[in-house]
């Protein structure tokens, strides 16, 4: 299994505004397969705190690899693991079965189509609304994960503002 973090973790954002469930998301790729290895795929920046999270994903069963945030002069800021992971479910196209892609980037479709060549079964787990159709085409399966918000998302958390009681003299 190969997680986007990036790319789930803006994806549910934009489209609803809460954090994925990625626990569920990695039980949804197994299903009752015998997992090889989860590898989840994330960028560090000096100012987010992303230490605790990925360690939350090693704790679920998840290696996490994780590399900064390139600035470039201007001030440009790129942050992506699309070769990353392309490379490492290339490397492992020999020991597998199956490669779970949790992304929806279309830059993966000549990746998804070399390693079915090679004969490695591809799926893809995504947000339709945020899931390239030419890498669901490309796949193949795809999973849905709009389908079944509840869950594969996490809850929102309610912020309550607690107010001073009202002290009478």
């Amino acid at each position: 299994v190969f997680v986007d973090i990036q790319h789930m973790y803006y994806s549910e954002r934009a489209l609803y505004g809460r954090k994925v469930n990625f626990k569920n998301v990695l039980d949804q790729a197994v299903a009752k397969r015998q997992l090889v290895r989860a590898i989840a795929y994330g960028i560090t920046t000096e100012e987010a705190h992303e230490e605790e999270f990925h360690d939350a994903l090693s704790g679920q069963g998840f290696e996490v690899k994780t590399k900064p945030l390139q600035t470039f002069v201007g001030g440009q800021k790129k942050g992506d693991w699309d070769v990353g992971i392309a490379a490492d479910i290339l490397r492992l196209e020999t020991k597998i079965d199956v490669a779970v892609l949790v992304c929806g980037d279309g830059d993966f479709v000549p990746m998804v189509e070399f390693a079915k060549e090679k004969g490695l079964r591809v799926e893809v787990i995504g947000f339709r609304e945020s899931t390239s159709k030419n890498l669901i085409d490309s796949s193949d399966s795809f999973f849905d994960l709009s389908g079944e918000t509840k869950r594969f998302l996490l809850p929102e958390i309610k912020r309550t503002i607690r107010k001073k009681p009202n002290i009478i003299f």
